[in-house]
């Protein structure tokens, strides 16, 4: 049967992002009892190679649903009614974070910066030690609305030192940056395959720390017997347990395509080429005489590049152009950059400099020789 979908183009978008080949063949292997030995055993390998990506001693948690299921089930599962969460609020997601920190916890304290900046860690140690009854801290690495990246060694370090709980998205970061749970103090750091991974939308990721595992077990309002539940899926690749739902068989087969793949390049030369693609696309965007949307570089991500649409033009006409007129995808702003900037994603199969360099190519002909709308 043909495909009603055309043909994609050149897909430079934050999220979903290319599969890489190896991942899209992966999906279509057969179908398998989930209780099945052999199946039961190939998860369980599955998990300890993601445990070894993490870089961290304990076996991870995989969900079955996309990243924010994750984001969302950390939140239930470790905030209690009377934790006081500080949420660092320097973009869309990390906004929206107070939604759920709100529902599950006593109180939200909120450090927010405009959205063109970063959380500097200085200043959340000065709220720390304003507010000591903060227990818990939320944080969004990379924010793709905006292209920014917090500095979250530094956060995590101080936060580290007040000795509250860390919950790191780390979403459109992890394995395109070099950035693991332990290093940077986390205490749960959920990500998913289908960004800088090469896999495709399906799963969450995460990371939970020893301690976090013993204030989940002793909240309360913890979910249980709930799709929300981190607990459910606790050591669920050990012999003998059973998964709480059905995992989704196919996104198991291609996130272990897409981990040996991620392991056979080298994670730093995963990393390299992700930070490589960044630069020429920044250069270019220098270039052409196009502004990034952070108020300095050296804030701006090497998964995405977010640049402020030129005044004359919309936001929409210049996508359409490049869409169009040369067959390349990228995605608008969100939230309070919606209107404002195009974002050219980098991640996974996308992070390529010969496709920054497209990029730039392209809008170099559409601003010199095409009437703005």
């Amino acid at each position: 049967m043909q495909s009603r979908l055309p043909i994609p183009p050149l897909m430079l978008t934050t999220g979903p992002v290319p599969a890489y080949p190896e991942v899209l063949e992966a999906l279509g292997g057969p179908m398998i009892y989930d209780y099945h030995p052999a199946f039961q055993d190939y998860y369980a390998e599955v998990v300890e190679k993601l445990r070894g990506a993490f870089r961290t001693g304990l076996a991870p948690v995989i969900m079955q649903g996309e990243a924010i299921l994750g984001i969302e089930a950390a939140a239930a599962a470790l905030i209690g009614k009377d934790d006081v969460v500080l949420n660092l609020v320097s973009g869309v997601y990390g906004k929206g974070f107070d939604l759920w920190a709100g529902r599950y916890g006593n109180e939200v304290v909120e450090l927010a910066v405009p959205f063109d900046e970063v959380i500097d860690a200085a200043a959340v140690g000065k709220v720390l030690q304003r507010r000591p009854e903060i227990n818990i801290v939320s944080v969004c690495h990379h924010e793709t609305p905006s292209g920014t990246l917090n500095p979250l060694h530094e956060i995590g370090a101080v936060i580290a030192e007040h000795g509250a709980y860390l919950i790191v998205d780390a979403v459109s970061s992890f394995a395109g940056l070099d950035v693991h749970p332990d290093e940077v103090h986390a205490d749960i750091f959920i990500t998913s395959p289908s960004k800088c991974l090469g896999s495709t939308p399906g799963l969450s990721l995460l990371s939970v720390s020893a301690r976090a595992w013993k204030k989940i077990e002793a909240n309360r309002d913890a979910p249980l017997g709930s799709f929300l539940s981190l607990l459910a899926w606790k050591d669920a690749s050990e012999p003998g347990r059973t998964f709480p739902v059905t995992p989704s068989i196919s996104q198991i087969y291609g996130l272990d395509a897409a981990l040996d793949r991620y392991f056979s390049e080298g994670p730093t030369n995963v990393w390299a080429r992700h930070s490589q693609t960044a630069l020429v696309m920044r250069d270019g965007l220098a270039q052409l005489g196009l502004s990034l949307w952070p108020k300095r570089e050296s804030w701006s991500s090497s998964t995405t590049t977010a640049f402020r649409v030129p005044e004359e033009w919309s936001d929409i006409a210049l996508r359409d152009r490049l869409l169009n007129d040369h067959g390349i995808l990228l995605s608008l702003g969100r939230g309070d950059t919606a209107g404002k900037v195009l974002r050219v994603g980098h991640m996974g199969a996308s992070a390529e400099p010969e496709f920054a360099r497209i990029v730039v190519s392209a809008l170099n002909e559409i601003l010199s020789n095409q009437s703005p709308i």
